[in-house]
Order: C-alpha cells, then sequence, then structure tokens
C-alpha cells in the first residue's frame, strides 16, 4: 500500500537526501568558493546511500519490521553524516578550509526529521495490525 503516510514521509527523506544537496551549498572555503556534497566524496556517497535507503524501504510496505529496521539504519547513517559535519565545522581553523558554513549541512536533521516520522507511522501501523490480530 504506496498510499500511506510514511511512504510520504520517506519520499521527502529521499528527496532531501539525493535532490537538495545539488542546490545548496555545504561551505564556502576561505577562497570564496562554495563547496556543494558533489565535491566531497564521502558526504556524496552517504547521502545518496541515504537517500537509496529511504526509496528501498517505501517498496518495503508488505514487511513491516523490515520497513523500520531500514528506516532506523537509515536515521544513524543520517546521524553519523551530521556527526562528520560537525567535527569538520568544529576543527581547528588552520586546519580546515571552512570560513562560512552553509545551509547543507542542515540536511541531515531535516531527512532525520522525515525518517523519524515514518517510522512512527509504520510502528502505528504495525500495532493496529497486531491489535486486529488479537481479535481474531
Amino acid at each position: 500500500m504506496l498510499q500511506r503516510i510514511q511512504t510520504i514521509y520517506l519520499l521527502l527523506a529521499a528527496i532531501t537526501s539525493a535532490g537538495l544537496i545539488f542546490l545548496l551549498y555545504l561551505w564556502e572555503n576561505s577562497s570564496g568558493e562554495t563547496v556543494y556534497a558533489e565535491d566531497v566524496l564521502m558526504v556524496f556517497i552517504m547521502f545518496l546511500s541515504s537517500a537509496a535507503l529511504s526509496l528501498v524501504s517505501i517498496f518495503m510496505y508488505k514487511n513491516r519490521k523490515l520497513q523500520f529496521v531500514l528506516g532506523r539504519l537509515n536515521i544513524i547513517l543520517n546521524f553519523f553524516l551530521l556527526g562528520v559535519f560537525v567535527y569538520w565545522s568544529l576543527s581547528i581553523p588552520g586546519e580546515m578550509d571552512i570560513s562560512e558554513k552553509g545551509i547543507g549541512m542542515l540536511l541531515p536533521i531535516v531527512s532525520i526529521v522525515f525518517l523519524v516520522l515514518a517510522n512512527r507511522a509504520i510502528k502505528k501501523d504495525e500495532d493496529l495490525v497486531k491489535s486486529v490480530d488479537r481479535l481474531r
């Protein structure tokens, strides 16, 4: 059933992880050049894997437990990505070439919010199915 609310949340998380990384820059270096996610290979791969995990999770609607686990793995991946951004932005100024942080560093937080909402809706569906099974 692709018309559930968690599908919308997972789709928004995938759009955040795969689409907005091309529009919003991560930081601006000391020479004034903006750095996007595709300029840093590790970050780019992590964003795209988060989007792929969200899209795979959308089509696991028949197996809600696996869908829930994939959502949690995606949340952990986004927390790790957020940790990388925090480490880079808080490192000693002479070591990194980041002079101004961009709004793109907040994309994992937005994705985490959508994933938590999706997991909450998946849990609610699973509880509803369990309650109906108890009545039989």
